[in-house]
Order: structure tokens, then sequence, then C-alpha cells
């Protein structure tokens, strides 16, 4: 990575590289795109990056692919999709909050703003969308031709809200399960692609609640686990973090616990008890959606579409350490049903997230670190190999665009400016690892803020807090603190940061007045309690 502080607006480099595609492997089409977001997945939770979850679908992705180690979301839910599907930060459209802002932490998009399914429909691409939604606007209004939009993420079994092509769907079928339910859509509107537009390209994008609180899943898949996590999170972060080393995606030391949780071995046999039962329902959850996955996968083979289908699965931020307090659920409900509403706290969000450093909400490595899988039997000739160049959510669609062939500009309507992408294509580490050079990777969220460029990182937790400064070639898992040896270094990143700041809030500005609408905001529903720095443990 590199960086100048001057012309900062200008700091993103063209979206469509010349040369980027030009060295890899060409399909003669352009390639369908199959894009599945996971939320609050742990960095090391599925089997290819080292978890317990059994999920041959993902690995087998993974070993006809390539698997990214240094790959970064924004660590939370609704920025996490905008960036996704604008190419910007949240902070830039308008998605979430800027520092020092006292507004709504999520509010309209800029005009110029467009998602990315309005970019690839004049290239001939039919957009889908299937699971959580979270960004500002319809998805039909905003260039996808279909959607499946689940909307009450709060229960599994029997939501209260969700639209199917833009309608409300009054009535939740006789062994509903959310996840799968998403996957079915994706599915059907797969098939009517295939039925009525063959002939065109498609971007699927699928977007899974799971494993998001509350901890739902059924029975046959929990009891798969019965007893898989036993162990408890000291013993197996230690397990995952060897067999982490042993795949070579990372080499690190295992972060401390998070402040607050207790080692596994001072817990009371019945506790013990309690707590693993919240893993294995979160491992059941993840082995579900792994097993729908390969659902839409078998749908896009039977097509004979999968050659020429880019596949990327990623998460929209870290495992989650958020609280769900007892009075907020049935406490005689059976755990893992229907009734029941448990997060996965501290403890098991170490263990997801190992060996990395905190958890979602946190701009440390443990908060905005994702699994990255990319498979395009086409256009990738590389199988089973890591990507060590780093990445960003931002850089996805760049990636796609370029890919599609679509030039995106530089101005809209009357002269309208629209500010280039922070985001790089990564096409070119389909072919080469490290061949694509940063000059930034930003973050904000909730007075929490860190940046990236080269080797070097700062981060801080909460507002108001000191810079820490960490090297993440030799310490990914944020343990020593660099900081006070090379304050020179911390200043000039931290002017960066602050510079990019002020020019994502001028973006987010740029229409006066801004126009805002806050995200629906159910105060009377069950919603989780965040804690600071330190947890307490609940049952």
């Amino acid at each position: 990575m590199r960086h100048t502080l001057p012309a900062l607006a200008l700091t993103a480099l063209a979206l469509l590289g010349s040369g980027a595609t030009a060295s890899a492997k060409q399909p003669t089409a352009k390639p369908n795109i199959l894009l599945i977001l996971a939320d609050d997945l742990g960095f090391s939770d599925i089997g290819c990056y080292g978890g317990e979850v059994r999920t041959p679908n993902l690995d087998a992705l993974a070993s006809n692919g390539l698997r990214y180690t240094q790959f970064y979301n924004t660590t939370r839910c609704w920025p996490s999709r905008a960036a996704i599907l604008t190419g910007y930060y949240a902070q830039q459209v308008r998605r979430d909050r800027s520092p020092g802002c006292a507004g709504p932490p999520a509010t309209i998009r800029p005009s110029w703003a467009h998602l990315l399914p309005e970019y690839l429909a004049p290239a001939g691409y039919r957009s889908y969308h299937a699971g959580k939604w979270h960004v500002d606007g319809n998805p039909l209004k905003q260039g996808f031709d279909r959607s499946y939009y689940l909307h009450d993420t709060t229960n599994y079994f029997n939501p209260r809200s969700q639209f199917i092509d833009g309608v409300k769907e009054r009535d939740v079928p006789i062994g509903f399960y959310a996840t799968r339910a998403i996957a079915d859509h994706a599915i059907e509107h797969l098939r009517d692609h295939s039925q009525s537009y063959s002939n065109r390209p498609f971007f699927e994008y699928l977007a899974f609640t799971a494993p998001h609180f509350p901890l739902q899943a059924e029975a046959a898949d929990i009891a798969k686990y019965r007893g898989r996590f036993d162990a408890g999170w000291d013993i197996l972060r230690s397990q995952r973090l060897k067999r982490l080393k042993e795949k070579g995606i990372l080499s690190c030391d295992l972060s401390t616990r998070t402040p607050g949780v207790p080692a596994w071995n001072t817990l009371s046999l019945d506790a013990r008890q309690k707590w693993a039962q919240r893993m294995e329902i979160h491992a059941a959850m993840v082995d579900r959606m792994d097993q729908e996955i390969g659902r839409v996968l078998a749908q896009v083979k039977s097509m004979g579409a999968l050659d020429n289908t880019l596949v990327l699965f990623m998460s929209d931020n870290g495992a989650s350490a958020e609280q769900c307090s007892p009075k907020y659920y049935t406490a005689t409900a059976e755990i893992g049903s229907a009734n029941s509403f448990v997060c996965l706290e501290a403890g098991w969000a170490n263990l997801a997230n190992t060996p990395l450093r905190l958890s979602k909400i946190y701009v440390h490595e443990g908060g905005i670190s994702t699994p990255l899988i990319a498979q395009w039997p086409a256009g990738i000739r590389s199988r089973g190999e890591l990507r060590r160049n780093p990445g960003h959510l931002v850089d996805l669609m760049p990636t796609i665009l370029e890919l599609a062939g679509v030039h995106k500009p530089s101005s809209g309507p009357a002269g309208l400016y629209i500010p280039p992408s922070p985001g790089r294509s990564l096409a070119p580490t389909f072919v080469r690892d490290n061949s694509v050079d940063h000059d930034y990777l930003w973050w904000y969220h909730g007075g929490n803020r860190a940046i990236r460029i080269g080797d070097w990182k700062i981060v801080a937790e909460g507002p108001g807090s000191p810079w820490e400064l960490y090297n993440m070639v030799s310490d990914r898992s944020e343990m020593h603190d660099m900081a006070a040896l090379n304050s020179a270094k911390v200043n000039d990143m931290a002017a960066i940061w602050k510079a990019h700041a002020d020019e994502f809030k001028m973006a987010a500005d740029s229409e006066a007045p801004p126009v805002y609408e806050r995200i629906a905001v159910a105060r009377k529903r069950r919603l989780p309690r965040i804690p600071r720095r330190r947890y307490s443990m609940n049952f």
C-alpha cells in the first residue's frame, strides 16, 4: 500500500484496470455472479478456515478456487451491505455515522450512490436478491428484477414480516426455517432465469441471516454437534489456531480472552453445559447454511452455468459478543427453539474469531476480518490456493464491474459529481497474489476507528481512546502495541485517517440538505444489549 496526503479526493485509481483480466483465463461470455453473504460469521468458523463446523460445500469451493487471508468488512451489518452494493465506505453514502456526526446511524444514500444491479443492467444482467436487505430503499426499485426480502430477522421459524417481489407474505408455511427459505427463493430465481433468460448473465445476491442471533436451529442439525464443544473455548481456540497455522492461513499468536470472559476451567459443570449448548446451536446454523449453499450451487450446475459463475462467499462482520438479557425470551423455552432468544456472547465469539482480537462492532481484527472464498472455473485457474493480498468489501463492486465489462461513469446527469471508488478490482489476484495495491483501508464505527496502510495498522477502541499500532505481518492478533515506540508513524497515519474522514463526510454532505431516514428501530422489540469493553456472561 502507498499513500500520499495531497489530492485525497482522487486517491482511487480507475475502477477498471486495462490489464487486470487480460492475463487471466478468459471465458467467452460475461460471468454470472453469485455473491453469498453470511451474517455474524466468525473468521475461523468454517472448516476450510480451521473451524469445527462441517462445511463440505464451502470447503469444496475453497478447494476449487481461492481463499483470502486478509479480507475485511466494516464490522457491522448495514455498513457492510452498503459497501458491497455501492462500492463505497458506508460513511461516504450516509449508511453509517461519520466521526463527530450526531445524526441517525444510517440514512438515505445520496442520489449518485447507485447499487451494483443498476450498473449491471445495461450490460444485460438480470439481478436477484434473496434474504436480508438492510439497505435503504426497495430492492425492486434499485435494479433487482426479483427479491425475497426477509425483513423480520428475529425469528428463524416464524417471521412476522417478509416480502416476495415487493408483496408482503401473510402466511408462513409449515416447517419454515429462514435459512432454507432464503435458499428456496434463490433457487426459484435461478430456475426462472434458466427458463426465461438463459441468454443473459445473472447476479444473485444471496444474503443469509445465519448465524446472527437469536440462536435458533433445527433439532437434527443441533444433534450433530452434541458434545463437540464440551472442551470449552480456551482449548478449542488453541486447536483452531493450530489448524489455521497448518493450513498456512495465519501464523500469529493467539489473542488474549476478551476482558470479562472467564477461563473455561473456572466454570461450574452446569455453566459449561449451558454455554456449550450455545455453540452447538451456532454450529448447527452454520452447518445448515452450508447445506443450503450446496442446494443453490447444485441449481447453478444443473443450468450448465457453474463453469462461468464467479462465486464469492464472505461475512458482513466478525462473530458477535452482543448480549441478550434473559427478560427478552421465554425462560422455559428449549434453547435453540422458536421461543428462545439467546446470543453467542463474548466467550464463544472469541472462539469464532480465533485467533483475532475482539468481535463485531469493534475494528480490531476480530470485528473486521472475514473469510473470502472465490471460485470461477472458467476464469480462475488456481485451485486451493491462498491469497494474502489485503482487500475490503469496497473492492467487490470494482471487481464485478470489470469482469462484466462495465465502466462506471465519473459524473451523472447534469454533471453531477460521482466520487471515485475507494476500492480496487481484485481480478489481478485471481492470477497472482499481492498484485493489487491499496493506498489505505479505513474503518469507523461507533467511535471505534482504524486505518491500515501497507503492513501497519492503527486502531482505537471507543471515542477519545488513544491510537494503538500493530504490524499486520508479525502481529495479526494485535497483542504487541508499538505506538509508544513509533509515535511519528502513529501521528502520520492518524492524519491520513482524519483526512479521509473529512473527505468521506464531504461526499455524504454533497447534496444539501441531506435527507435523513432512520432505520426502523422497533423499540418495543426484544433487542440485544451491546456491551462496551467488559462483559458479564448471561445464561
